[in-house]
């Protein structure tokens, strides 16, 4: 049977991978509806032409009109409200959200609204509002499928064993470009922040992985996704990222899980669950591995983890405002109107300034992050 798809984000690099496992799959995979930002027009309309989805959603209005007039025939709808059209039109049964930053709750939430499986890139969407996504999904019989690579990893670990067999989940870092920088922080430029090592990205996820911040947005992304405590979830570096996580279970035993650096292994595991379907993508090859290092966390020069873990043992809007301010801060610092270190600095005084509220609703949930985004904007001006 034939799974039609909302690939949303269609134009970033989760969307791009997403496309490759369609094309690997069109017996299985159909694509129903895009959704994109509309900052690359050319790709998506060259994608249009590709998959000749039924409905094409771009945020930007402007753009969207730009593309309608390209596309004469398409149906092509705008706004925020055109990218909930996309994720919960009828024809669609699973969703790929891979909308970057906290613009990707909402269609989220509207797609598990709607009872449609998500398959989840947007690890935002839990930050900001993870209780209340599993609420509406169990209400509604949709299921959150995780696309991130490390949350992959655990996903496929932890079907080893029951969650009372679990004593810990282990989340790899490569360490990103300044895993071995000890001073000159406030000189670091945005390109030397956007060069990682290992990944390939977009530009406010590669600064999040020049921070670190990245892992504790997974930390928390971890704990709402497996029910999982924070304190039983740690973050080691590894170089290689061969490895893209680990769980430990309560009898010392390890289960770790290894694919080559590519995304679409991940997006390929999201939109075949629970089946496992074969590919011809690339292999890994072990015995070309050589050494596989591992390092602890420098929890005082990558202050974000904690900062995550801080939000997660408050709960409530504390994440919601702690990924509001690093998401202001990490663009004034691509703007060059900040410096590096000003990104977590901006996040900690955030959080520190915030009182402490429940989340239990959508408007609940976009009220925190609008607070968040106005502090962290007022300071950084």
């Amino acid at each position: 049977m034939t799974i039609s798809l909302a690939l949303l984000g269609s134009t970033g690099s989760i969307g791009k991978s997403t496309l490759e496992v369609v094309q690997e799959h069109p017996e299985r995979l159909r694509v129903a509806t895009l959704a994109a930002y509309g900052s690359d027009l050319d790709a998506l309309e060259q994608q249009v032409s590709l998959l000749h989805p039924e409905l094409v959603a771009v945020h930007d209005p402007a753009a969207a009109r730009e593309l309608g007039r390209r596309l004469q025939g398409t149906e092509v709808v705008a706004g925020a409200e055109g990218v909930i059209a996309a994720a919960t039109h009828p024809a669609v049964d699973r969703v790929v959200a891979a909308m970057v930053g906290a613009a990707g709750l909402a269609p989220a939430h509207a797609a598990l609204s709607a009872g449609k499986d998500v398959a989840l890139a947007n690890k935002e969407a839990l930050v900001v509002a993870g209780p209340l996504l599993k609420k509406v999904a169990v209400a509604n019989g949709a299921e959150i499928v995780p696309i991130d690579s490390e949350h992959v990893a655990l996903h496929q670990a932890l079907r080893c064993g029951t969650r009372r067999e679990v004593r810990r989940l282990v989340l790899t870092a490569s360490g990103g470009p300044f895993r071995q920088r000890r001073d000159g922080w406030a000189t670091i430029t945005p390109a030397e922040a956007l060069a990682h090592p290992t990944w390939s990205m977009g530009r406010k996820i590669s600064i999040d992985s020049a921070t670190l911040m990245n892992k504790g947005l997974e930390l928390i992304e971890a704990h709402h996704l497996f029910d999982v405590p924070g304190e039983a979830i740690d973050v080691v570096v590894h170089p290689q990222s061969q490895i893209h996580s680990l769980v430990e279970f309560v009898d010392g035993s390890w289960i770790a899980q290894l694919s080559v650096n590519d995304m679409i292994f991940s997006v390929q595991y999201a939109l075949s669950f629970p089946e496992r379907w074969s590919n011809s993508f690339p292999r890994l090859d072990p015995s070309a591995l050589g050494s596989l290092d591992f390092e602890p966390l420098d929890g005082e020069r990558f202050r974000s983890v904690g900062l995550a873990r801080q939000a997660v043992d408050a709960g409530g809007s504390a994440p919601a405002v702690l990924n509001a301010a690093n998401e202001v801060a990490v663009y004034a610092f691509l703007d060059g109107r900040v410096s590096f270190p000003a990104i977590v600095d901006t996040v900690e005084a955030v959080l520190d300034a915030h009182q402490l509220s429940a989340v239990e609703s959508l408007e609940d949930a976009l009220h925190w992050d609008g607070w968040g985004r106005r502090v962290a904007t007022e300071r950084l001006a």
